[in-house]
């Protein structure tokens, strides 16, 4: 196993790399982000993701994590991919380690921006997007699941999207309980590639979607159905 300073230099070689070979970011406007519900971060920049969920709560965390996919889908897919899984032209992001070293390098880009040659790889976020956007979009990018070892729980997973399907036309045979415990273990068994504590996989989606109702079954059976059809 490598040790954190290591692991860290790695991670850097292998962005610096990529970044040689990013498309141009053409003239995309960047898109402005809505940073309601989060705790506002001040003017002066921080150095460290401040809503991770053990310095800021889960509450706060979960806030983070759906304001950061917004954000990331908005402004970063494009270059980056879809789920942070980059098609080689632009740095993976998921490579970066959720610690204080590697958010410095995260937001040196988003602030400024990336240019080679005279050409804008990746625009200047900073001053267009703010401080809140930026450390909820990180949020989003750590979070990203291990898709490896995801892909051993792509047939319990596709079974259990079954039995929501089902579900979801006729709730009267169902254990709300035991499905949302039965997703929660699975999504405790996939790690994330930066270190986070916690994967937003599709397992987990679908498990907090679950409060026993119709509605519910039939959006978590969707989340599944999306999830298993990006993992193939």
């Amino acid at each position: 196993m490598t040790t954190p300073t290591l692991r860290h230099g790695l991670t850097i070689a292998a962005l610096l790399a990529t970044a040689t070979f990013v498309n141009a970011h053409g003239d995309v406007a960047p898109q402005a982000v809505d940073t309601t519900g989060l705790p506002e971060t001040g003017d002066e920049w921080l150095f460290e993701n401040p809503y991770r969920a053990e310095s800021a709560g889960e509450e706060v965390w979960l806030r983070a994590l759906e304001i950061g996919a917004s954000g990331y889908n908005q402004n970063c897919a494009r270059c980056h991919g879809l789920e942070v899984v980059s098609g080689g032209l632009a740095p993976d992001l998921r490579l970066l380690q959720a610690a204080d070293y590697d958010d410095e390098w995260y937001l040196e880009r988003y602030r400024n921006g990336f240019t080679q040659n005279g050409i804008t790889k990746m625009p200047a976020f900073g001053d267009l997007l703010g401080q809140d956007a930026a450390w909820a979009i990180r949020t989003y990018i750590e979070t990203r699941p291990d898709d490896e070892v995801m892909s051993q729980f792509t047939g319990e997973l596709a079974s259990l999207r079954d039995q929501l399907e089902m579900y979801a036309k006729d709730a009267s045979g169902a254990d709300a309980d035991a499905l949302k415990a039965r997703l929660n273990e699975i999504a405790a068994e996939i790690p994330t590639i930066s270190g986070a504590p916690v994967a937003d996989s599709v397992a987990f989606r679908a498990a907090n979607l679950i409060d026993g109702t119709p509605a519910a079954y039939a959006a978590a059976a969707e989340t599944l159905t999306i999830g298993l059809s990006a993992a193939q």
